[in-house]
């Protein structure tokens, strides 16, 4: 029978896991409405492909600014804390993207990107390391894929939630916005289609603060990672304090988790526009990202069914980037529906990969740990380079070949870190 503390512990663990799945929740349904957000201000601004790209450009930067900064808020404010702030941060950039939207003034929109980006960097600065130490080093991959599942499935709806609220109608409304008999007339159409976005962004605003109070008042036990990992700097401090620098599977794993996200990213919000390179209509390319999203749902089962049980996570890690080399590959080689089914079923390669990398890279930090996540949350901005690049490249290329010049070399070097990378520890 278990001591009444050992209960209380296994209390705290069951309450975090619960809280941070709520989190990752929000996590998911903010960043995977960027798929849809890009059909949506490429009409509503009347842009093309590259300027539609700023969309994930934005928000994933903000991510590569403000990492390092949030973990130095996290070790003063302290996870907690420091998560229920992130959350604030969000609301406010919920309002001013709809303000700005609503308005038409795209610099504002894009701005009101970054900030709801600011909080979630935050925020995961936060939830990503708090999951890992939450219990065993060996089970972590599994404990992400359970938040991976609850973020994924937030993906899944978003779209649906935006497109019924926001793009419905989509093909009869462009029809009629290019018919429309004065620029006067068009101009009153794509004011009162950007202004779709005002209602939606002002309940998600208010939804955003409530939880951060509740955050903030909930007996959420505040985890410090130093003491949570003493197999690594905080053993070898006895014999000298080590540098961030000393652990190059960290800077390795930085790498790696950049063009993981790049990818990932590229096969959920590019898959709307990647389905018109073959003419398909926008009210058929505005779910594509769900149908990727839904792939990413069913890598996360089959991880928690196999992770660690079956095969390491490391050993899953290499599987999943040959799997998207092999899937790339097939999008290259075939075309329409059948292409784009391809990169939807990358979704499932990815799915395992944020909670292999992310644990591989983590390891023996010690007191390191915080700044180490940060690290690895600013190569977050892979998402926000990548597509820019694929916006531009296509230009000059077939879209096919930009997206197999993009993903495959980042395929190969996931596919490395999870056969050797991980390992490159330093032992003085």
């Amino acid at each position: 029978m278990s001591s009444p503390k050992v209960q209380t512990a296994k209390d705290d663990e069951a309450r975090g896991i619960a809280t941070i799945a709520i989190l990752f929740f929000i996590f998911g349904f903010v960043a995977w409405l960027n798929g849809p957000l890009i059909s949506f201000v490429k009409l509503a601004f009347n842009l093309d492909d590259v300027n539609a790209f700023l969309v994930p450009m934005a928000f994933y930067l903000s991510y590569f600014f403000l990492a390092l900064p949030a973990s130095a808020v996290l070790r003063r404010t302290g996870m907690k804390q420091g998560m229920s702030i992130g959350l604030f941060v969000m609301a406010i950039g919920s309002v001013v993207f709809g303000e700005f939207t609503t308005m038409r003034q795209y610099s504002g929109t894009l701005t009101g990107l970054f900030v709801i980006g600011a909080g979630l960097s935050l925020l995961q600065t936060a939830a990503n390391p708090y999951v890992c130490i939450l219990g065993p080093h060996e089970s972590a991959a599994r404990r992400i894929a359970l938040m991976g599942i609850c973020h994924k499935f937030a993906g899944v709806i978003a779209p649906f939630v935006f497109a019924a609220l926001v793009l419905k109608g989509l093909d009869s409304f462009d029809a009629e916005v290019a018919s429309a008999p004065t620029p006067e007339a068009r101009e009153a159409l794509l004011d009162a289609f950007a202004a779709r976005v005002y209602g939606p962004y002002m309940l998600m605003a208010v939804l955003l603060a409530m939880l951060g109070l509740w955050i903030a008042r909930s007996g959420l036990p505040d985890l410090r990672t130093a003491p949570a990992d003493a197999t690594g700097a905080d053993a070898e401090e006895k014999s000298g304090t080590p540098s961030i620098f000393d652990f190059p599977h960290l800077w390795l794993g930085m790498l790696c988790i950049f063009l993981y996200v790049g990818v990932e990213v590229l096969a959920g919000d590019a898959i709307g526009l990647y389905g018109t390179g073959f003419g398909l209509s926008l009210e058929a390319t505005r779910f594509f990202t769900s149908y990727t999203l839904f792939a990413m749902l069913l890598g996360y089962l089959a991880g928690l069914l196999v992770v660690p049980s079956v095969v390491s996570q490391q050993t899953y890690l290499a599987l999943s980037a040959a799997l998207g080399v092999v899937l790339t590959i097939g999008a290259y080689l075939t075309t329409g529906y059948a292409s784009v089914a391809f990169i939807a079923a990358l979704g499932f390669a990815n799915a395992m990969m944020w909670p292999a990398i992310f644990p591989l890279a983590i390891r023996g930090l010690g007191t390191h740990t915080e700044t180490g996540s940060a690290l690895l949350i600013m190569a977050i901005s892979g998402g926000a380079l990548m597509p820019y690049v694929f916006g531009i490249l296509k230009q000059h290329v077939d879209f096919q070949l930009a997206y197999l010049l993009l993903a495959v070399p980042s395929y190969l070097y996931i596919l490395y870190y999870g056969m050797q990378g991980f390992g490159r520890i330093n032992s003085k």
